[in-house]
C-alpha cells in the first residue's frame, strides 16, 4: 500500500485553508517528501506524522513556495537527533542552492545530507524506482514518477495444498520451478503476477510535449491546476497549467485518476469550480485539500 498525505495544496500564496506545496509518500519503509513549502513541518504535526522518518526529499524546482520550509525542517531534524543520511534530489542547480541555504542559517547540530541533481531513472530497489523529467517553468524544474514494479505473488490458497515452506518459497517468487519431496512444482501453477503502480507528480510547468509520455499510464497523476479554463493566456504567461490542460494530460496519457493541486488563492471562495471544469474532460478527477490522505 502506498500512502500519500497532502501537506500543502496552494500555489505561490497560501490561504487560510491551503498551505504551500508539499506531499508525503509512504511506502515500505520509505518516506519521500515531494517539495517542502513554507509551513510544511507544522503540517507534519497536524497530520500526526513524524518528520524523523523521512528518507528522501524530491525538489521540483527552487521557487520559494516549494522550498521555503526546507531550512526549518532540516533544523528540526538536527534538533531531533536525525542520524541517517537524508537524500535530497532536484533539478540542475540544486547543489548550489543547497550550499547557499546551509550558509544562510546558523544551523545547530548536524544532519548528514546527500544532494543529487537528477534526470531519468535515479533511484531503484528490487521493488520500485524513481524517475525525473525536466519541465518548462523558466528555471530548471523536474516532474517525478514513483513506479512500483510488477511482482510475482504466491497464491496462498494453492500453497496450502502443498508442504512447501521456507527458502523454497523465494524461488517460486523468482518464477523458478522447484522440486520438493521428490515432486516438481511449477511456479506458474502456484503464483500470479501482481501489477505495479505508477504515481506521477507534475507541479509548476507550462504545457510541453514531454509531459504526456512521461506520465503515461499513471494510476495516479498529481498535477498542478493553478488556473481555471478561462485563464489559458495567463497560465502561458506564468508558465503554469490551467485545469483544461491538466485534465487533457490525464486523458491523453491514459492515466486512471487525476488529483488537482497547487490551486491559486483566487479560487479560495469557490475551489469546486476547478474540479467541475476538470470533470468535464476527465471524469476521474478529485481536488486535493490540505491533510487529505490517499492510498493506492
Amino acid at each position: 500500500m502506498i500512502k500519500l498525505t497532502f501537506l500543502g495544496t496552494s500555489d505561490a500564496v497560501p490561504t487560510a485553508e491551503r498551505n504551500h506545496t508539499s506531499i508525503l509518500m509512504e511506502y515500505n519503509g520509505e518516506n519521500i517528501l515531494v517539495d517542502c513549502g513554507e509551513g510544511t513541518q507544522r503540517q507534519f504535526r497536524k497530520a500526526g506524522l513524524n518528520p524523523c522518518k523521512l528518507t528522501r526529499i524530491l525538489i521540483t524546482h527552487w521557487h520559494g513556495d516549494h522550498v521555503l520550509g526546507l531550512s526549518g525542517l532540516l533544523q528540526t531534524l538536527s534538533f531531533s537527533g536525525y542520524n541517517k543520511p537524508l537524500f535530497i534530489y532536484g533539478p540542475k542547480g540544486t547543489k548550489e542552492f543547497m550550499k547557499a541555504l546551509l550558509r544562510t542559517f546558523a544551523f545547530q547540530g548536524k544532519c548528514k545530507i546527500e544532494v543529487e541533481e537528477v534526470e531519468g531513472k535515479f533511484f531503484e530497489t528490487p521493488d520500485f524506482y524513481l524517475e525525473a523529467k525536466p519541465m518548462t517553468h523558466g528555471i530548471p524544474c523536474n516532474a517525478y514518477a514513483f513506479v512500483r514494479k510488477d511482482r510475482i505473488r504466491i497464491d496462498k490458497q494453492k500453497l496450502k495444498k502443498t508442504k512447501l515452506e521456507g527458502e523454497i518459497l523465494g524461488k517460486l517468487k523468482e518464477g523458478k520451478d522447484v522440486v520438493y519431496g521428490g515432486k516438481k512444482y511449477l511456479a506458474k501453477n502456484l503464483t500470479y503476477e501482481e501489477k505495479g503502480n505508477k504515481i506521477s507528480f507534475v507541479f509548476d510547468t507550462s504545457f510541453n510535449p514531454k509531459i504526456i509520455p512521461f506520465v503515461k499510464d499513471s494510476d495516479l497523476l498529481i498535477c498542478e491546476s493553478t488556473f481555471d479554463s478561462e485563464s489559458e493566456k495567463r497560465a502561458m504567461e506564468y508558465k503554469h497549467l490551467n485545469v483544461n490542460q491538466s485534465a487533457n494530460i490525464a486523458k491523453k496519457s491514459k492515466s486512471k485518476n487525476l488529483v488537482l493541486t497547487h490551486i491559486s488563492q483566487r479560487y479560495s471562495k469557490n475551489p469546486k469550480k476547478i474540479l467541475e471544469q476538470a470533470k468535464k474532460i476527465f471524469k476521474n478527477s478529485v481536488l486535493a485539500n490540505d491533510l487529505d490522505v490517499l492510498e493506492v
